[in-house]
This record gives structure tokens, C-alpha cells and sequence, in this order.
């Protein structure tokens, strides 16, 4: 039966919200399939505004493998601003997708991809508005199943009562699958209801069901262990990893927005994964090994991505885009090839070591020539050691010379307060190291209007890497080091005017810690923010730390911890940790070792261009790294007359 459109009734609200065009859908290269056609229908989800969502790479991959297959259908949805959930509440429209705007509830997969914890209380609003029960526990066959991917997917303990099932890993295999497994299980007729398909999926050992695992605690609040409670249910679930990125190139028709987006452009994935081995960067342990896309199928990607959307930048994306072993003669190549045109080219962001003018430069020749963004994570030489990030001051103060010495004026570096065993000093070498990229780029280009920008974030431990058994710097302890720092660069009469500040509380922190480290107890604490309006935890205007604070402290004392438990306490080898069930293929004893190398301030070398170190992921994932050079090159684009 055709599932009829809510936008008739949700037209008559969009007069009264802020930017109403985000819920209207029909992007260029957006898809509504035929609903009947279809036997698996998914909703996909990226817990945040339209204008953060849609250019999200991981669903618009997603949007698009699952379309492209006969009898699949996926449209999206993205987290409503309040005005618009008052009004929906009110008139009793329902959670809809933006491209036919049918009713969430209606489909067979609800799948959700969190790239942050802070995404949590936006979930549980979309199920309530869906009129999805919040907990699975009281869903029935008449329900989606609710999946939760994306990088926090790596420890989903804490949305554990809230979510069906859970992928970790990459998910173009995946959800092709999982639509498998539900598709035999519903021309079947459904046999068993839903716990059956979720044993299905459970047994295949690559999906996490949280209800055929139970959890069992110490009498210190400490996990005992995590056991399967169902016949034929792994005690590890594994990761999934997208093996030879060439065939897998997508998206290959990007979505161009229709309202205002956090990124205007064309996005090429140019390798996943990442060996450098930064002790803090979740996103480098969780994705190994590298895997890169050849120099031909980066060009390929540009050339139909550029021609389906008319953008004029393009974002060679990656975790480190200048660590590709080709980097150089694509950005040449793609330079070249569209001098006419004025197409730019953009990296995220550029390591010290990995910088060159020549790529610099060709990165610019076509656009606009913008600041040059640099991540020293640490102040001192020190704290670099102690987080694995092998770049010396004389690296950065080298590099910014070539770059002011080269006309540019604007340099922004990007650091982390609160890292394990830092200091007061380490965080005000920063200032230092500020000053001295002023005072070299005032030298190099004879001028005084050089700018540095030093944006500092506050360090939150993370699942799966070698300080997840580190204790977190607290709320207070955070801003009082960051006040001294403020303090010394203001007062610093002679550079401190070229010297822009920016920085975060450490309050946020606290709260995303508390989620991404939490277990299943801290669920309670989610769903009372939720239930006292918690909305867009991600965004500094609706962030309310005495909000989570008050929720976490009526709910968690009563189960034998606190906020403190999970966030400032460090843990121990012994400690069963709440997502040492999920298997990101990294070896707990490595990690351990690599957290140990840590404190004795041990660099370790990154495995692309050295013996390997024993990580485990290969093995564990029957994987390789996949790197080059191929030897190839970038030709011009040739216009075929038929």
C-alpha cells in the first residue's frame, strides 16, 4: 500500500519557522523511488540541522548505494529545529523524510550515523516524533528497526535501551546485508516478529543487537563482563572495512543543497583509514589500515561529481589528504585540468611534516588563497611525544617561513588542552609558539599584518585508542588553563594584536566524555536531558551543562556512580571496558602498551613506511594496507564531439 505524504499538513507550518527550505526537499540529485516497487525501505538519518547533515559524506554514500539497487529504496531525514518540532507536536505531523515526506515510522530500517555523542538527544527526539517508542524494548513488528553507524557507533552502550541494532565500521557492505537479511526474512512473512530478523542480523557477527547481550557489574560499579544471551551470538562483534575504494565510487551524483550548508562543494574521499598513529585521534585507530583511492579514481570522481552538481571547489578529504602517496600529482593534475574552469581545490586540514609549496600552491591556483590551517595538537615538544604527533617546533617555524615567505598572511594552528600528563607549561608554550610564528613570518615577508590563529579544543578520551584508560582534566580545571594562556597572549604587548584566540569551555567536554566512555547506565541520564528539553547538544546556543549536570546527578547515584566515575577517573589494564565487545580489530594489549609508551614519552612510527608494530587490525580483519604510487598521472580532459 502507497504510505501517504505529510507535506500537504506540514506546508501549513513552514509560513513559521526559520528557514523553511531546508524541509522542502528536491535537491539536484536527490531520489524518490517508487514505494510499492520497493520490498526494503530505509530512512536515514544524520542527527543534526539540514545545513550540517546533508553535505554529511557517510550518508550521502549511503543514500546512494542503497538507491541504486533494485527493490531498495533509502530517503532521508534530518533533526528538526525546535520551532518546527513545537508546531509538528501541535498539528501531529509525524518525523518525515525530506524527499517524499513520508512518515519515519513507516519504513523498515531507521538508520542513524553519529559522527558525535552530542547527537543522542536529537535521536531520541526524532523517535518520539516518528512515534517510534524511545526503548526497543517496547517496539513491535510494526516498527522500523532502529540502527545506529558512524564513528560514536564504536561504543553505543550509552543509547544501548534506544537502538535495535548497531554497525561499526564502514557501512556501503553493510547495509547492503542487512537489506538482504530483512528482505528473505519479510518474503518469509515475517516468522518470528523482530526478534527474529535481529537474531538474524546478531548471528552474522558484523551487526551488534544490545538486547542479546547482558551486562553484569562489579559491586565497585566496575563492568564484570558482557555476555551473549542468545544461541548463536558472537561474543565479539566484528567491524566491517571496505576493501579497494575504486570500486567503491561514490557518491557519484552528490546532493547539491538547497539551502545555505556548513560546506559548499564537491567532496572526494582520497584514502580512509590512518597510520600515524596520534594516541587521541579515534577516527585514525578506528578506520586502519589506510586504504587509498588511485590517483585515477580521485579524477574520475572529480570529473562526474563536478559535471552532476556545477560546484566550483573541490575537498580532497581524508584524515590526513597529504600523507596520500600521489597527493602531489593530483593536485597538480586536477589543477591543470581545470585551470579554465576556476575550480578550487581544498584540504581540510595539512600536517607540518607533510607540507610543501609546490602543493600549496596548486592547491590555490584556482581559487582563492585563504589561511593555512596546521594541527601541532600539542604546545610543547614534550606533550607531542606523549601523544605520538612527531612534528618539532623548528618543523612548524620552517614551514610557516615558506608559507609567509610565499605571500600568505594568515596561518591557523589547532591544539588540545587537557591531554594526559600535561601541564600549566605545556599549554603556554603555545603562546610561545605563536609568538614565534609571528616574529618569523614579520621577518620572511617584510610586514607587519601577518596573522596566527590559535584555536584550541578541550581533549576528550575516546573508545578504542590509547587513552581510553586516561583520566579526563575536569570542567574547572580545563578554563583556569586556558585563562592562563588567554591572559599571556593578551598580555603580550608586541605580538599579542597578530595573535587570534579562540577556544571552548570544558564543559561540553565533560559531557561528550561522559558519553563516549559511558555504558548502559548513563542511558538514563540521555533520556532525562531529552525529557527536559535537551535538543542539538552540538550547538554552543542550545548546550546547557547544568541541564546534563542536574539529569546526571538524579539519575546515576542511585546506580553506584557519577559523573566524575566516567569522565576524570583513569582505568586500569584489568577493567573490562564497555565496548571491549565491539572489535575495531585493535589488540587491547597493544593499545595498552602504545598508552604506556605514552607516559614514558615514546614516539612510534607510522606502519605505511615502516615494519609493522603489531596493532592487530590486518589480521584480525583479514586486511592490507592499500597504498601507492601507481605511477599514473592525471590527463587532460578530452571533449568527445558524437
Amino acid at each position: 500500500m502507497p504510505v501517504e505524504s505529510v507535506f500537504p499538513r506540514l506546508e501549513a507550518l513552514l509560513p513559521h519557522v526559520q528557514k523553511p527550505i531546508q524541509y522542502v526537499g528536491g535537491e539536484l540529485n536527490s531520489t524518490v523511488k517508487d514505494w510499492d516497487a520497493c520490498d526494503v525501505r530505509w530512512a536515514l538519518m544524520y542527527p543534526d540541522a539540514y545545513e550540517v547533515g546533508l553535505p554529511n559524506q557517510g550518508v550521502m554514500i549511503l543514500y546512494e548505494v542503497l538507491n541504486e539497487r533494485e527493490g531498495v529504496l533509502a530517503e532521508r531525514t534530518y533533526s528538526v529545529w525546535p520551532d518546527l518540532e513545537e508546531l509538528m507536536r501541535e498539528h501531529r505531523v509525524p518525523q518525515f523524510t525530506v524527499d517524499s515526506h513520508r512518515p519515519v515510522s513507516a519504513f523498515d530500517v531507521f538508520g542513524v550515523s553519529f559522527s558525535t555523542e552530542l547527537g543522542y538527544t536529537n535521536l531520541l527526539t526524532a523517535l518520539d516524533l516518528a512515534g517510534i517508542p524511545i526503548e526497543a524494548k517496547d517496539r513491535t513488528v510494526e516498527h522500523p528497526l532502529v540502527l545506529a553507524g558512524g564513528h560514536a557507533a564504536f561504543n553505543p552502550e550509552p543509547i544501548a535501551d534506544f537502538i535495535d541494532c548497531a554497525v561499526v565500521g564502514d557501512g556501503e557492505q553493510a547495509v547492503l546485508e542487512i537489506t538482504e537479511i530483512i528482505r528473505a526474512w519479510k518474503a518469509e512473512g515475517s516468522p518470528g516478529g523482530r526478534d527474529e530478523v535481529l537474531l538474524r542480523l546478531a548471528r552474522t557477527g558484523t551487526v551488534y543487537v544490545p538486547k542479546f547481550y547482558d551486562v553484569e557489574y562489579l559491586a565497585d560499579g566496575r563492568i564484570s563482563r558482557v555476555v551473549p544471551n542468545a544461541s548463536g551470538v558472537p561474543w565479539r562483534v566484528s567491524k566491517h572495512t571496505v576493501m579497494d575504494l575504486d570500486e567503491w565510487p561514490y557518491p557519484k551524483q552528490p546532493l547539491v543543497p538547497l539551502a545555505e550548508t556548513v560546506h559548499e562543494r564537491m567532496s572526494v574521499e582520497i584514502f580512509r583509514g590512518c597510520t600515524r598513529g596520534c594516541r587521541f585521534c579515534q577516527a585514525g585507530m578506528i578506520t586502519r589500515p589506510v586504504r587509498e583511492r588511485s590517483i585515477t579514481g580521485i579524477g574520475e570522481m572529480v570529473d562526474k561529481g563536478l559535471k552532476n552538481t556545477g560546484f566550483e571547489e573541490v575537498g580532497l578529504l581524508s584524515l590526513s589528504s597529504a600523507d596520500h602517496t600521489e597527493i602531489g600529482d593530483i593536485a597538480k593534475g586536477l589543477a591543470d585540468r581545470y585551470e579554465e574552469d576556476k575550480i578550487g581545490l581544498s584540504l581540510p586540514s595539512t600536517r607540518v611534516d607533510a607540507f610543501n609549496i609546490d602543493l600549496a600552491n596548486e592547491l590555490t591556483r584556482n581559487g582563492r588563497r585563504s589561511g593555512l590551517t596546521f594541527a601541532p595538537e600539542g604546545g610543547s615538544e614534550r606533550i607531542r611525544k606523549v601523544i605520538n604527533k612527531m612534528v618539532s617546533e623548528e618543523d612548524l617555524i620552517r614551514t610557516v617561513a615558506t608559507a609567509y615567505g610565499n605571500g600568505w598572511r594568515q596561518v591557523k594552528l589547532y591544539f588540545m588542552c587537557g591531554l594526559p600528563t600535561e601541564t600549566d607549561d605545556d599549554v603556554l608554550q603555545i603562546g610561545d609558539m605563536a609568538v614565534n610564528v609571528i616574529a618569523k613570518g614579520r621577518e620572511v615577508s617584510g610586514r607587519n599584518d601577518i596573522r596566527c590563529t590559535v584555536s584550541i579544543g578541550g581533549f576528550v578520551p575516546k573508545p578504542h585508542t590509547p587513552f581510553q584508560w586516561a583520566p579526563q582534566l575536569s570542567a574547572e580545571e580545563t578554563d583556569a588553563r586556558l585563562g592562563k594562556l588567554r591572559d599571556k597572549i593578551r598580555g603580550d604587548k608586541k605580538y599579542g594584536r597578530s595573535i587570534g584566540f579562540r577556544y571552548h569551555d570544558g564543559k561540553p567536554g565533560i559531557v561528550e566524555g561522559l558519553l563516549s566512555r559511558g555504558d548502559r547506565r548513563v542511558g538514563s541520564v540521555i533520556r532525562a536531558v531529552y525529557e527536559d528539553g535537551g535538543r542539538f547538544d552540538g550547538w554552543r546556543e542550545h548546550f546547557s551543562y547544568d541541564r546534563w549536570m542536574e539529569c546526571a546527578g538524579s539519575t546515576l547515584p542511585e546506580q553506584g556512580v557519577d559523573v566524575d566515575w566516567y569522565t576524570t577517573r583513569e582505568r586500569t589494564y584489568e577493567e573490562v571496558l564497555p565496548w571491549d565487545h565491539l572489535d575495531s580489530g585493535l589488540d587491547k594489549d597493544w593499545l595498552w602498551e602504545d598508552w604506556q609508551d605514552s607516559l614514558d614519552e615514546t614516539e612510534v612510527e607510522d606502519c605505511r613506511w615502516t615494519p609493522c608494530f603489531d596493532c592487530g587490525v590486518c589480521p584480525q580483519m583479514d586486511t592490507e594496507i592499500q597504498i601507492g604510487p601507481t605511477g599514473k598521472k592525471l590527463l587532460p580532459l578530452t571533449v568527445v564531439n558524437e
